[in-house]
């Protein structure tokens, strides 16, 4: 009965859309990530700069000053994998210094010397797909085939890094739910998602707690609210051959993947 694993969000912000500022101190997010990982988390994303739309930039020192104490930290009581969230090629070479083994850029080694330094680190990689960058990203997005486009553009950047040095073993595609997209074009990713998984890369799906799920029902104002659609689009990746699935909610995640598994596998009769 195999699932994806679960990437378990740990945000180290003022400002993330989700829970900006929930965590204040290095305990505090050090004891969350942990939790995560009693619920059934498999990798943890550590990430000191929001990415949500209209965000504002962060510099590099900032960024290191909130995520490498807890790296660190994090280390010293978990062997699992540890994922830093971030564009900045310092702010990488920080986070592996103290423990983390996958850089997950949401530009997709967008900066000027960022292949050379992820073959560098010879660390796993995820490429993700993102239009302009987090302030502008969301000004009238356009596609004509959205799941062609986003594959197109990813496949590009994957040969980028390998031309750079990174083995093909260490990369992951993510196509970017919500960055850059309108509601329509994410649940035409999320239907095409298959295109991708279909260049043999291991493919991120991360869409917890998106705004696309407060357009299809308006009720879920608040974040809060996005649970029941989160898990939705979790199990449809799931099904669609996602390798990895990155939410705020792991327990019930990794409980409904596991459930969807076991129908999927067939359990043996036996008492209820």
């Amino acid at each position: 009965m195999s699932r994806p694993q679960v990437m378990g969000i740990v945000n180290v912000t003022p400002d993330s859309f989700s829970d900006g500022g929930r965590l204040a101190t290095v305990g505090a997010t050090v004891a969350h990530a942990l939790r995560l990982v009693d619920q059934g988390a498999d990798i943890l994303d550590i990430g000191g700069e929001s990415t949500r739309p209209g965000a504002e930039p962060v510099n590099a020192a900032e960024e290191i000053a909130r995520t490498v104490p807890v790296i660190e930290q994090l280390r010293a009581h978990w062997a699992g994998p540890i994922s830093i969230d971030t564009m900045k090629p310092d702010v990488a070479r920080a986070a592996m210094a103290v423990g983390a083994t996958i850089w997950n850029d949401v530009s997709a080694l967008g900066g000027p010397d960022s292949a050379a330094v992820a073959a560098d680190l010879g660390c796993d990689l995820v490429l993700m797909h993102m239009r302009g960058e987090p302030r502008t990203m969301q000004a009238d997005p356009r596609y004509d085939d959205v799941a062609a486009e986003v594959t197109h553009w990813l496949l590009a950047r994957a040969d980028a890094a390998m031309a750079a040095g990174v083995a093909r073993e260490r990369i992951r595609l993510d196509p970017g739910i919500g960055f850059g997209k309108t509601a329509a074009h994410n649940l035409a990713l999320t239907a095409g998602l298959d295109r991708l998984v279909a260049t043999g890369f291991p493919v991120l799906y991360g869409a917890s707690r998106k705004r696309m799920i407060q357009v299809i029902d308006a009720s879920a104002t608040v974040t809060g609210d996005r649970l029941g659609g989160s898990l939705a689009l979790a199990l449809e990746a799931a099904r669609r051959g996602a390798a990895v699935i990155r939410v705020h909610d792991v327990r019930e995640t990794v409980q409904a993947l596991m459930v969807q598994a076991a129908v999927m596998a067939g359990l043996p009769d036996r008492a209820d």
